[in-house]
């Protein structure tokens, strides 16, 4: 059974300025299509100068520099780029084992020993 919700327009108070801002019917409809339950903390004006703060409109990775750090596979120690500084001690992956690991479920902190 569908269950039928009526949005209504709320005011909200944006943690950054203490302005009344309005949460419109549309945007709360739009937040539940796509499975966000928290409610926006801050008005539009402050989200924007948030995003500016943060690097672009993306967060925190738009307006870094782009990493590729070349590393060995941590089970079949093929040379591989990843996108970060990998933590020292973890296991690294290339594409391929990573892909195989998460169609079967097992955990990533997994090394090349339990093969």
């Amino acid at each position: 059974m569908v269950e039928y919700v009526e949005y209504k327009d709320k005011q909200l108070v944006c943690v950054e300025c203490g302005q009344e801002f309005t949460f419109t019917a549309g945007e709360q409809l739009f937040f539940a299509d796509r499975g966000l339950s928290n409610e926006p903390k801050r008005c539009r004006t402050c989200k924007q100068l948030k995003n500016e703060r943060m690097g672009g409109p993306y967060g925190w990775r738009a307006g870094r520099p782009h990493v590729e750090v070349k590393v060995k596979c941590a089970i079949c120690e093929v040379e591989t780029t990843v996108p970060f500084h990998p933590s020292q001690g973890r296991p690294v992956y290339c594409r391929d084992c990573f892909k195989k690991m998460r169609e079967e479920g097992r955990s990533f902190a997994a090394s090349s020993s339990e093969d």
